[in-house]
């Protein structure tokens, strides 16, 4: 009786996790918090910079979302979509954009990002993809996105702390 109640434990504890599956599971966390940090920011201080050569903390969200499209596209072999105008003129700083604009586009390309994650197959993970002056496999693609998210996330807790604000705890 004992042994049968270690294997139904066991059994599951040994289960493999794929590296699809750890990718799917990663990037919905790095959705999660990365959205979280963007909503903490007041609407009013969306266009906030430490110093003048810095990106506001508005163009750091479209940075971070334009990047993930790039890069979720190239890694799953899924067409890019299109950046409106009105969020490129944000990223370039030629217009301001509001924080449920910025909000609503850095979600959508969480969103994105995560569907064209759960449509890959192992071969297309292992893939070469991207520009010929910068090919990479497919988990390269996600994996550098990835961490260049987290990299800018870390500004931009910055960002708050210098205006007061206590980021959200991370949450694996």
């Amino acid at each position: 009786m004992k042994l049968a109640a270690f294997l139904l434990v066991a059994i599951p504890a040994m289960a493999q996790v794929t590296v699809k599956d750890a990718l799917v599971k990663h990037w919905k966390t790095s959705q999660d918090f990365t959205l979280a940090v963007a909503k903490l920011m007041p609407a009013d201080s969306y266009g906030y910079k430490p110093v003048p050569e810095e990106l506001s903390f508005s163009q750091v969200l479209i940075q971070v979302a334009g990047a993930n499209l790039g890069a979720c596209a190239n890694a799953s072999g899924t067409k890019r979509p299109t950046v409106p105008q009105l969020i490129m003129d944000g990223a370039s700083g030629k217009a301001e954009l509001d924080k449920e604009t910025v909000v609503q586009f850095l979600n959508d390309s969480f969103v994105f990002c995560n569907q064209a994650i759960a449509t890959m197959t192992s071969e297309k993970l292992d893939a070469q993809a991207g520009p010929e002056n910068r090919r990479m496999t497919g988990f390269e693609w996600l994996w550098a996105y990835f961490t260049h998210t987290a990299h800018h996330r870390g500004q931009l807790e910055v960002y708050l702390r210098l205006k007061g604000i206590k980021p959200p705890d991370y949450e694996f």
